[in-house]
């Protein structure tokens, strides 16, 4: 059990294994099923154009089938985390009886942080990670060129986010040990305190906030410069016509969309390293 072991993400998945499986499962579903709704919209539309209603029927059947999966996971999802929650609560308080309230109360909500990433960020990874493996398919299939272009933009993004990664775990340390002196520091109701605290929190929020701008600025421009290369590409070394065009263009967007979740996740994953360390001291 959980009670035994170090609070990681690890520990996480390992304890709540199999009710965890079940909720990607459906979210695997729910994305496939999301994925094949413009192919049977065409279908549909190809149909009806002939007088022929079975096509739509199907797409109403797949319409429906997705709205079960997601409620489904959805209420599934609520019951599990909460349970997990739950139970990560009950380890840390049992574990800091030496530790200030102002302190554990701090991180228990931290704590809250790494089952939100399995609910919350997770599922979103995995819808991002099956559009990037449909569109660099699609993408390889109209030119080689084009998919290649995709795995290099990718790369730069996530160079520009490694060469910032401490910077984000340093940042975050020093946010999470100002808060954890929140409680602590409202307990002396000293205003010169109060706003001093506060006045930190915000200096060390608008540097996280501009090393973000900064990342996130260099890694879009990466990406137009990709939409860009790929609309050229194809206006000048594909025999294409305008439908392919646009088809490319829109897949090269629908790349960049869920590629810009990888800088994203890494981002979580740096503070909840930080999070892992500071929610397992003991002091």
């Amino acid at each position: 059990m959980i009670e035994d072991r170090t609070l990681t993400i690890t520990a996480l998945l390992t304890t709540f294994l199999r009710p965890i499986l079940v909720t990607w499962l459906l979210t695997l579903c729910e994305t496939a099923l999301t994925a094949l709704i413009p192919l049977f919209i065409g279908f549909a539309i190809d149909g009806l154009l002939d007088n022929n209603t079975e096509a739509l029927q199907q797409l109403a059947l797949v319409l429906a089938a997705l709205m079960g999966v997601a409620v489904a996971r959805r209420v599934y999802d609520t019951r599990v985390y909460g349970t997990i929650r739950v139970e990560v609560g009950k380890v840390q308080v049992a574990r800091a009886r030496k530790v200030p309230v102002s302190t554990l109360n701090a991180r228990l909500g931290m704590a809250r942080e790494l089952v939100d990433f399995l609910e919350l960020e997770i599922p979103g990874i995995m819808n991002s990670g099956v559009q990037i493996v449909v569109s660099l398919i699609i993408l390889y299939i109209f030119h080689p060129a084009l998919s290649c272009a995709a795995l290099v933009a990718t790369a730069l993004a996530i160079l520009f986010y490694g060469l910032c990664h401490h910077r984000f775990y340093r940042l975050n340390a020093d946010h999470n040990q100002q808060v954890e002196q929140q409680v602590k520091i409202l307990e002396e109701k000293s205003d010169q305190a109060v706003l001093s605290h506060f006045t930190r929190l915000r200096k060390i929020e608008i540097k996280l906030s501009d090393t973000e701008a900064w990342v996130y600025g260099a890694i879009f421009t990466v990406f137009l410069g990709f939409i860009v290369f790929n609309l050229w590409f194809a206006a000048t070394n594909i025999e294409t016509t305008a439908g392919t065009i646009f088809s490319i263009i829109n897949y090269s967007w629908e790349f960049v969309e869920s590629a810009l979740v990888l800088p994203m996740a890494l981002q979580s994953w740096s503070r909840l390293s930080e999070i892992t360390q500071r929610i397992n001291n003991a002091d």
